[in-house]
């Protein structure tokens, strides 16, 4: 099993199914967590509020430039950025207005790339200061249409959102190879939470993939014991 004790690691969208799956593995590994949140209501129920190693910033828009590099120059030194947040809307073309479309982008591209790039400051400086091996770790979590654009019909802003992120993340990876700081992302399929459940209620959940699961490929990608894989866009398909 990974040991992260004494890491530090953020997790953007910590809050969310997934988000509570990563921050429960980490923890289990002894990492300690640092979670941005805007949205105070996602906090209601959050099982980790009451966690000394799960450190929550409060009032932090990860699609802000200025918010992001306030959030990551505050951090003790940092090992890995793993990037959950982001949104989905599904809507055919001609009921997606510029704005509905720049929404999408903003929320899954430009949160992915502002955190990135403070997250490579942050790991530079920790390699500076001699806190440590040198590199870190990056996860984006782009999506299935992602791969196989033809299953974004009827979701285009999302899907062109998420190939976006799927493409940083592989030109990332190969800007940052000499550095050691190793870039990749996760493509899932349907997450089985309550709020796919709920929107798709006779759908077959045995075929779709746990948080849990995608956790475990997550965790493992921000690890030291991930010591070759970079530049992946991992499918996490389940049976779907």
């Amino acid at each position: 099993m990974v040991d992260f004790t004494g890491t530090h690691i953020v997790v953007t969208g910590g809050t969310g199914a997934l988000g509570r799956a990563v921050i429960g593995r980490l923890r289990g590994a002894n990492a300690i967590c640092h979670v941005p949140n805007l949205i105070a209501a996602e906090l209601d129920g959050f099982p980790f509020a009451g966690d000394t190693g799960v450190r929550i910033v409060r009032d932090v828009d990860v699609a802000d430039e200025a918010a992001v590099k306030q959030f990551y120059g505050a951090l003790p030194p940092l090992w890995a950025s793993i990037h959950l947040a982001g949104g989905f809307a599904m809507a055919p073309i001609l009921e997606i207005s510029a704005a509905d479309f720049t929404a999408q982008f903003r929320m899954n591209t430009l949160s992915c790339f502002l955190c990135s790039a403070a997250a490579v400051a942050a790991f530079r400086a920790r390699t500076a200061s001699g806190g440590g091996a040198p590199g870190g770790r990056i996860v984006n979590v782009a999506a299935r249409p992602a791969l196989e654009p033809r299953l974004g019909a009827g979701m285009t802003a999302y899907t062109a959102s998420k190939s976006a992120v799927a493409a940083l993340t592989q030109a990332l990876a190969q800007e940052l190879t000499e550095e050691q700081i190793w870039v990749n992302a996760v493509a899932p399929s349907i997450l089985d939470t309550p709020a796919n459940r709920t929107a798709m209620p006779d759908a077959d959940y045995s075929r779709w993939v746990s948080p849990a699961d995608a956790a475990d490929v997550i965790v493992f990608l921000a690890s030291p014991e991930n010591r070759v894989t970079r530049g992946a866009v991992i499918p996490v398909y389940g049976g779907s």
